[in-house]
């Protein structure tokens, strides 16, 4: 599972990272409310870790904007101090899917994860991502195209999410290399690279193209209608 932690308490994102990691799971963080509020709503996360104290935006409030401004439903846990129950009260109207005091322990907390994962799959979250004729399933990591079934490196797959997730918007080049290679992107141009096999798994041999280049800001994955509009919009 993906996770984001935003949490101000570095011991306790350092033992967040030394028990989750190890375990199979991807931790990102975030010190402060405002960058943690970037992350969630520029990269996807499974289940979000919030703190409630916070510097530049507390917790509940990059609860609400997450809720409210961006129509985010990632599952959030929120992590406080507070054990009243008006605090824990106000933490569940702001949107937390759920709530655990400090101290805690790290099994719990995990156990806690999976549960609103879970439980957010089995609301009916569709894992089936279509644009156009292009098909991909999450859950099988299965791809097609007008029915064929396509071969993706897991590279690609990861490409083509994020491409087909923002469809049509764009995406920029920074946010697809951080999806693969997080704050560590390789010297030289390797997402062109890994641009190019995907290009050539899902547009080779079909009439219309998916991918289109953005010069200097990055990539849009859209149906044709979708590429059309943008343009007439364009002209007005």
């Amino acid at each position: 599972m993906r996770v984001l932690v935003i949490e101000d308490n570095q011991d306790l994102v350092a033992n967040l990272f030394d028990y989750l990691e190890p375990r199979g799971h991807t931790v990102d963080a975030a010190p402060d409310g405002r960058t943690g509020l970037h992350l969630a709503t520029t990269q996807s996360y499974d289940v979000i870790v919030l703190d409630w104290m916070l510097p530049r935006l507390e917790g509940p409030e990059v609860l609400a904007a997450l809720r409210d401004e961006f129509d985010c439903d990632v599952p959030v846990i929120m992590l406080t101090a507070r054990d009243e129950l008006p605090d824990k009260i106000a933490g569940f109207r702001a949107g937390a899917d759920d709530y655990l005091t400090k101290p805690f322990a790290l099994p719990e907390l995990e156990v806690r994860m999976e549960a609103l994962l879970t439980r957010a799959k089995g609301k009916g979250r569709s894992k089936v991502l279509e644009i156009a004729d292009l098909r991909y399933d999450q859950s099988t990591l299965e791809v097609s195209r007008a029915g064929r079934p396509l071969h993706l490196y897991p590279a690609c797959r990861r490409l083509l999410q994020e491409l087909m997730q923002a469809s049509p918007g764009a995406v920029t080049r920074e946010r697809l290399e951080y999806a693969l290679w997080g704050d560590n992107p390789p010297d030289g141009d390797m997402l062109r690279s890994h641009i190019y096999e995907l290009r050539r798994s899902i547009d080779a041999g079909f009439p219309v193209k998916l991918i289109h280049t953005l010069p200097r800001i990055g990539y849009r994955l859209a149906a044709p209608e979708a590429e059309e509009s943008r343009d007439a919009g364009q002209e007005i």
